[in-house]
């Protein structure tokens, strides 16, 4: 099993990275796009996600 030295060895926050990045271009879509409020939470969303991981690490 390999050693661990920092949080972006994780398998977790790596996929959680491709997934953002699959995510965050789709906010600049219709529908999306034109709601603000919406689209703030997603894109906020995307990167409280590697945030939270690399915190617990």
């Amino acid at each position: 099993m390999a050693t661990i030295h920092n949080f972006e060895d994780l398998e977790i926050w790596q996929l959680a990275r491709v997934l953002c990045q699959k995510i965050y271009p789709l906010t600049f879509e219709e529908p999306v796009v034109k709601d603000f409020r919406y689209k703030d939470q997603i894109q906020g969303t995307c990167g409280s996600v590697m945030d939270n991981i690399a915190e617990g690490f």
